[in-house]
């Protein structure tokens, strides 16, 4: 009986689940489970304990949410456990820490239930992110990164680095979760972009955390692994302007050095810097690879994108196979 009613849990397809990714959140996860509860009567709550040191799990089963365990440390872990094991027509995904007021949520999940909107990014830094954050570096780290995502992918997402977002069934299963920590706000947002899937930015309240909670971010680390994780995907998804801007960057510096071997060339007859030019010739060389290179990913990245949009059809087809149980079952 008993095995029986967990497999029911397993296999269940929400109309709505609230993601809680959680580390030591004990002082605010119950105040957080209550006012999703709250706003969203018709959600799951499901809360993802990634090896808290406190009673975080305890208290979130005691209010009403289902808790489970992931084990590999990091924020990207444990959304990766939580896109892979639940199934719904619209994921609500909020840190566990208090700082997102539950008022929001009705509002970013309906244009997922309405519009079928692929992610709704909940937008601090438009309201009150700056005043309510005591931590400079973290303002002047999410403005950069704003600037850097929305400048070379051509974007205009407001906050890219926000804990609360909506998506659909779609983003979900076909979202691949490479990111362990933090920068796993960073890689979604970057990948709704890449593959042209829509997106929705939606004003909200920002509040400091609660005294007795403490952040896990890491100004400087983790602000840098964000900042690697940009360029990193700016290479992966757009290959061929990564690869020329450095072939542009060879070709300049050979050409500086080379200018005045070859202005001696032609006052004397004489190459008189033999390991000069030799060098210059492998930063060409160095270019022309680089280019090449650029583009033969080019066309392997077009092709992935031919192959996410057959994937996607995939996708639809169980999507409406698990709507269609789902009402069988009501």
């Amino acid at each position: 009986m008993q095995v029986e009613k967990q497999s029911s849990v397993e296999n269940r397809f929400d109309k709505i689940a609230v993601l809680i990714p959680c580390y030591n959140e004990a002082s605010t996860i119950e105040k957080v489970v209550k006012d999703f509860q709250k706003q969203l009567p018709e959600a799951v709550i499901y809360v993802y304990d990634n090896n808290s040191t406190d009673n975080t799990a305890e208290i979130a089963k005691k209010a009403g949410a289902i808790v489970r365990q992931e084990h590999q440390q990091g924020k990207g872990n444990v959304i990766r456990r939580m896109f892979r094991e639940i199934d719904a027509e619209c994921y609500l995904m909020v840190d566990g820490d208090d700082t997102y007021p539950a008022e929001h949520a009705r509002e970013l999940c309906l244009p997922v239930l309405e519009k079928n909107i692929d992610m709704v990014i909940g937008d601090r830094l438009s309201s009150t992110y700056f005043q309510e954050n005591k931590r400079p570096f973290h303002n002047f780290g999410n403005s950069i990164v704003r600037y850097c995502i929305n400048h070379f992918f051509h974007s205009d997402i407001k906050d890219i680095m926000t804990g609360y977002r909506a998506f659909s069934f779609h983003f979900v299963k076909t979202f691949p979760v490479l990111s362990k920590g933090f920068e796993i706000e960073t890689e979604m947002s970057i990948h709704a972009i890449d593959k042209n899937m829509s997106t929705e930015n939606v004003l909200i309240h920002y509040r400091d955390r609660q005294e007795g909670s403490e952040s896990k971010l890491n100004t400087y680390s983790d602000g840098f692994k964000v900042l690697l994780t940009i360029a990193k995907l700016y290479k992966n998804y757009k290959p061929m302007l990564f690869f020329s801007y450095i072939s542009i960057i060879l070709v300049i510096i050979a050409g500086i050095f080379f200018c005045p071997v070859w202005i001696e060339y032609l006052r004397t007859g004489q190459v008189a810097r033999f390991p000069t030019l030799i060098v210059c010739g492998f930063m060409f060389l160095s270019a022309l690879i680089s280019f090449f290179a650029g583009m033969i990913l080019s066309c392997i990245v077009q092709k992935n994108k031919q192959d996410f949009e057959i994937y996607l059809q995939y996708s639809e087809k169980y999507y409406k196979a698990l709507l269609e149980e789902r009402g069988q079952n009501l």
